[in-house]
């Protein structure tokens, strides 16, 4: 048995969830096209007879406008330092941008094997590939450079791989049957969020984080009570939405996903509150689940 922790590291909205989720073959990471959608770590655990692998997906990197985004940022840094590996992403179909250079320097202070991601190479002919390659080769030092696209699933298997030759544990941190360190509850909130993100634009989805309330199991049925909480309530009116719709449509679109993933029917109920400037004050950071990391 090989074992080990690899980190996904990279801008926001380069596809580290979307990569996850393939890996693990479930959802257990939300995607959006939103900055930030991604707001906690989680591991996704890939399983085979003789390997077990534990993918780490951190927050985009991004410059912080609140309490909230350093967090995030502390969140990424830390999972540099503590794994086995360092996948770092790149949007293979957009130019190397000043925040894809911000990291590679954070990343010269570290003694690790750096990977670099080429994703959304379905957007590029060969020749368009090759020439990224090119550009990327010679800004770090990378143990190896992998062209993939994680919405496609080309070229993941070919990762996979790689990873095995730099796992070096010999412990199984995880039974076979787990594929994630998150409670169900957090996975459930993040469904909701999702759909929140999906739904709305400009400022509300960077506003809005959500809490699962209560969780009743029955024998048919499972109920669920989950607060969207937003930091103004103008923002709570726009998820409310004329006559209760907006509302409706969130928990008719996130209702789907929970039961996929529970495999249960659910009554879901949804309520909005407003928490001014929550994602700067102390107290409501850590009453919602972001820790600091020193």
């Amino acid at each position: 048995m090989k074992s080990g922790f690899v980190s996904i590291i990279g801008r926001p909205n380069v596809g580290k969830s979307t990569l996850l989720n393939n890996i693990i073959g479930k959802k257990i990471a939300i995607t959006s096209n939103k900055p930030q959608t991604t707001r906690n770590i989680i591991q996704g655990i890939y399983n085979e007879d003789d390997t077990q692998i534990v993918f780490v997906d951190t927050p985009g990197i991004h410059k912080p406008k609140h309490k909230l985004g350093n967090y995030l940022n502390k969140q990424s840094y830390m999972m540099i330092e503590d794994v086995d590996v360092v996948l770092f992403m790149v949007d293979a179909s957009e130019g190397l941008g000043s925040g894809d250079k911000f990291i590679l320097e954070r990343l010269k202070t570290i003694n690790k094997s750096v990977i670099l991601i080429l994703n959304k190479i379905d957007k590029l002919s060969n020749d368009e590939i090759l020439l990224k390659i090119d550009e990327y080769k010679d800004l770090y030092d990378f143990a190896e450079i992998i062209p993939l696209s994680s919405l496609k699933n080309k070229n993941v298997d070919r990762l996979i791989e790689v990873l095995k030759k730099y796992m070096t544990d010999e412990i199984k941190y995880f039974d076979e049957n787990t594929i994630t360190n998150v409670k169900t509850s957090f996975i459930i909130s993040e469904y909701v969020r999702e759909k929140v993100l999906e739904l709305t634009n400009e400022e509300v989805p960077h506003s809005v984080t959500c809490l699962v309330e209560n969780i009743e199991y029955k024998k048919n049925i499972v109920n669920i009570q989950v607060c969207i909480i937003v930091d103004r309530d103008n923002l709570k009116k726009i998820i409310i939405g004329k006559n209760g719709e907006m509302l409706k449509k969130i928990g008719t679109m996130a209702r789907h996903d929970i039961e996929k993933y529970l495999d249960k029917k659910i009554y879901l109920e949804l309520y909005v509150k407003s928490v001014k400037n929550w994602r700067d004050k102390e107290k409501y950071l850590q009453e919602f689940g972001f820790k600091d990391f020193e």
